[in-house]
């Protein structure tokens, strides 16, 4: 088939490399324009346009598909097929209805559960046992065009929003070819998205990353492996935000008795924070201008124990 991709993060590179590797031709990438990055912010490419250049494969980067050249030059691409992953622009209805048998898309949940910017780290947010990547058909709706593949995958006990995001992204790969085959023997189904199991996943957000010492462990838990790797936990420790990288329930039997939510015990090795309910060992943090360390290093120069985080 001849087909348009249209992605940008690093979510979309494995997709687009498995197109690369297959007996289909990627006849365009679309791709969001250069964006200012780094200490100089200097305008830097998408991964998905980086691997298409190195591919040889002709790049756009329209801001939007208001203007009607841009319309006209996917238009004109004649393609089959137009595959969506994380794109970050909403498609016009004349941009789903240019290539022959329209577009389709990889989204980061099972549907019709999470659809929205944010799937992934809400589903560890929100505690779920279970995720994957949906692969549907795109309308002008957000995340509600039918249903054509899934790939399934658990949700461990100390995976990350940042784990997930690289398994999911091969799963999306993996999940992409099969419909591509489907596609072209003919014996793709597509299932409606039951409208009454609908979650939304908001977009994350900077201010989301304070940690309050009054919940429970188990959130306090979902809620830092959610937020890692953006904008990740943080708490206020000497009049300084203390981002917390990883962090895990402590159990053990030498747990202290009674420690009140955000009072810290320390020996030296750890660090144990108390919450509503249960007990939260750091073990990896970062101050500002600093960077991570593991928390065996960090006490070596911090004293801790009977603080309060805040």
């Amino acid at each position: 088939m001849k087909i348009i991709f249209s992605g940008t993060p690093d979510f979309a590179v494995p997709a687009l490399q498995m197109l690369l590797d297959s007996e289909h031709e990627v006849c365009a990438v679309y791709t969001q324009p250069d964006r200012p990055a780094g200490r100089g912010r200097k305008l830097t490419p998408s991964p998905v346009k980086v691997l298409a250049q190195a591919a040889g494969i002709a790049v756009y980067q329209p801001e939007n598909f208001k203007q009607p050249e841009d319309l006209e030059q996917l238009q004109n691409l004649e393609a089959d097929l137009m595959i969506v992953v994380a794109y970050g622009l909403i498609l016009p209805q004349a941009v789903l209805d240019a290539p022959k048998q329209g577009c389709i898309n990889i989204h980061g949940s099972i549907l019709p559960r999470w659809r929205g910017a944010a799937p992934i780290h809400r589903a560890v947010i929100a505690g779920d046992e279970e995720t994957g990547v949906t692969i549907m058909q795109v309308v002008k709706k957000l995340d509600a065009g039918d249903m054509l593949h899934k790939e399934y995958c658990p949700i461990g006990e100390h995976d990350t929003s940042s784990d997930l995001h690289d398994k999911l992204a091969d799963m999306g790969a993996v999940g992409l070819a099969k419909v591509l085959k489907q596609i072209e023997d003919g014996s793709l189904v597509a299932e409606p998205q039951d409208e009454a199991l609908v979650t939304y996943a908001e977009k994350l957000k900077k201010a989301e990353s304070s940690l309050d010492w009054n919940q429970s462990a188990v959130e306090l838990d979902r809620k830092i492996r959610g937020l890692n790797s953006w904008p990740v936990a943080q708490t206020l420790f000497q009049g300084k935000n203390l981002r917390i990288w990883r962090a895990e329930i402590y159990q053990a039997d030498d747990a202290p008795q009674n420690l009140e939510a955000g009072l810290v015990y320390s020996d030296g090795k750890k660090m144990l924070v108390g919450t509503s309910d249960g007990i939260l060992s750091l073990l990896e943090v970062q101050l500002p201008s600093a960077k991570r360390v593991e928390i065996k290093a960090f006490l070596n120069s911090h004293s801790v124990d009977a603080m309060r985080l805040a």
